[in-house]
């Protein structure tokens, strides 16, 4: 397993309905190459290669049911209206490890695409 798993931010761990809208992600060692990735095994997943992005991130420990999870998006949202950060798209959920973790010890990010300050 790789760590993060990178969800939209509406998916629930237990019930990943993939859609449209909706994805999960695994983020791969830089050492892969889009010829050297493992090959899926089941045809309905897709292997893309994002561009690089400059993301604004708020760390949490704990379980991420949406309710809890909403309110560290506001949070973030908040804090970079406050500094004057444009932020782009939509929030991503970040998780770092198994379901079986328990969840004090858990590390979850919320993460939100800006503009480059480049």
């Amino acid at each position: 397993m790789t760590a993060p798993v990178i969800t939209s931010e509406k998916i629930t761990m237990t019930a990943p309905v993939i859609t449209k809208n909706e994805y999960m992600a695994f983020a791969l060692p830089a050492s892969y190459t889009k010829e050297t990735i493992p090959v899926p095994t089941n045809p309905a997943v897709k292997i893309e290669i994002q561009p690089i992005k400059e993301m604004a991130v708020l760390r949490f420990s704990g379980r991420t049911p949406e309710v809890r999870v909403e309110k560290f998006v506001q949070k973030l949202k908040t804090s970079l209206q406050t500094q004057g950060i444009q932020s782009r798209g939509k929030p991503v959920l970040m998780r770092y490890n198994s379901p079986f973790t328990p969840g004090f010890l858990r590390r979850n990010e919320i993460g939100i695409e800006i503009s480059s300050s480049k």
